[in-house]
């Protein structure tokens, strides 16, 4: 949602000369590039446990992050109001810590070089990658709660052995003002609602858990009676193979990893190490990889923000660079990294609007947003058809990565044996262990079906920000599966 500039400057109480006059103060001591960050955020919450909604919460934050950055060196300073006197204060910290203290290899990037690239436009409404029709924020509870009711109701008609549901509805509603050395002036409203759901199932003294959760960049709209029922089915699809499934022997085998939510192991083991910082600093497998091939021909690895709707979306990232589409590995060959600014200045590119942060509390880094897997050209079937014996995940948690070396371990929630081309038993408490760079290596089969998950995925690197992933069927020649 983008709403007119004086929105914002009157939100945040400033003028665009009171802007200007912040970054010179910022920039007195000599620094080559500074940038205000204003950030407006509320946040609501409603649960339903033991049948009814029985809390909720709400809270604003409020603030202008400043930063300056001076050769190798950056300053960070925030402030929780955005009186004069406290951003000055702010803007001069910043300044100082610039000039003095050195951070992780920062390289700035001086205003007058040619070769900066400069984004002066205009932020525009007819592109807005979430427009939020319904705002959360003059949202009557009482219209919230009746959702949450049917969500209820409708999972414990659909299966006798749900005992509890436990469901939170929350949304956020981010006010954005940006302001940079450059000249550069961004502002925009994103929204964001998730719907989790956890649900207890018991038979005969069993007992077990599934969970199912939506999110997107939306406003109260979202909340159809579409989406209601589909989380309802989600939540007690499967139920019966997770009552029957056992823990099988281990071994290295194939695993064919079901469309969607697996995708998760490619944010964790592949997604981070094409971070740029990681690459910078040589921590990651790939940081002398690029132009390289790195996995066969026909994988193709996209980080996206132009998704309408989507968790990851962004119209512009957290330094005002213009939200898109990278392609990070173009069939199967290493084409570029995740930047922010200061990274695109190292390697002399252009950024991928990849610098994103928590909140202004944070120094913008550069972070995932839709991270996927692109279709490949065989039947799911067909993959499933081709594997003698192995393992079938379709669900991934609690996973596990060192940047450096590659190395993963992840737990499977739900899957299956593999047996002579068919899905058999249904399999549980296993781990799937390898490495993202031989993982990659390793693909013998990428499916037709491409999908994006709408899960509320959140990454945490130093920081925690709303992400998505996804991936078609896929198969992965030989991983280590820890079972019996």
């Amino acid at each position: 949602m983008i709403n007119d500039k004086s929105f914002y400057l009157d939100l945040f109480s400033v003028t665009e000369n009171d802007l200007q006059q912040l970054l010179e103060e910022s920039l007195r001591s000599g620094g080559d590039y500074a940038d205000l960050y204003f950030e407006n955020t509320s946040c609501s919450d409603l649960l339903l446990r033991d049948g009814e909604v029985s809390s909720g919460g709400f809270n604003i934050d409020f603030g202008v992050g400043i930063r300056v950055l001076k050769g190798e060196k950056t300053g960070y300073a925030y402030a929780e109001s955005t009186d004069r006197a406290s951003m000055l204060s702010a803007a001069r910290a910043a300044a100082l810590i610039a000039d003095r203290n050195a951070s992780a290899g920062c390289v700035g990037t001086r205003a007058d070089e040619a070769s900066v690239p400069k984004y002066k436009g205009r932020p525009n409404p007819a592109a807005d990658r979430y427009p939020m029709l319904q705002d959360w924020r003059t949202c009557e509870t009482s219209r919230l709660v009746p959702f949450l009711d049917r969500l209820h109701k409708d999972i414990c008609a659909r299966d006798a052995r749900v005992i509890k549901v436990i469901a939170m509805l929350s949304s956020q509603v981010t006010d954005l003002l940006m302001y940079n050395s450059f000249g550069e002036l961004k502002y925009e409203t994103r929204p964001l609602g998730s719907v989790s759901i956890s649900v207890v199932f018991q038979q005969d003294g069993q007992v077990e858990t599934k969970s199912v959760s939506r999110s997107f960049r939306a406003g109260v709209e979202m909340l159809s009676d579409g989406l209601a029922e589909e989380l309802a089915a989600k939540a007690v699809q499967g139920i019966d193979d997770r009552f029957a499934a056992r823990r099988p022997k281990g071994g290295k085998m194939p695993v064919v990893m079901g469309a969607g939510a697996s995708g998760i192991l490619l944010h964790e083991a592949m997604g981070h190490a094409f971070e740029a910082d990681f690459n910078r600093k040589g921590q990651s497998v790939f940081s002398d990889k690029m132009g390289r091939r790195i996995c066969p021909e026909g994988i193709t690895i996209v980080d996206d923000a132009t998704i309408h709707g989507n968790r990851g979306a962004l119209n512009f990232d957290d330094e005002g660079v213009p939200g898109q589409r990278t392609v990070l590995v173009e069939d199967g060959i290493l084409a570029s990294y995740m930047h922010d600014r200061i990274s695109a200045g190292y390697y002399d590119v252009k950024p991928t609007g990849n610098g994103r942060r928590e909140s202004f509390r944070y120094n913008p880094i550069p972070r995932m947003r839709a991270t996927y897997m692109e279709g490949g050209q065989a039947d799911p079937k067909d993959i499933i058809a081709s594997v003698r014996k192995g393992i079938y995940v379709d669900q991934f948690s609690n996973g596990q990565v060192k940047i450096g070396e590659g190395d993963f371990t992840f737990f499977v929630q739900s899957g299956f044996l593999i047996e002579n081309g068919r899905l058999t038993a249904p399999v549980k408490d296993i781990n799937v262990i390898g490495n993202g760079p031989e993982a990659l290596a390793d693909i013998v089969a990428v499916g037709n079906d491409p999908t994006v998950d709408d899960g509320t995925w959140t990454c945490g690197k130093e920081q925690s920000v709303p992400v998505s992933c996804g991936i078609p069927t896929v198969l992965i020649k030989k991983l280590t599966v820890g079972g019996e």
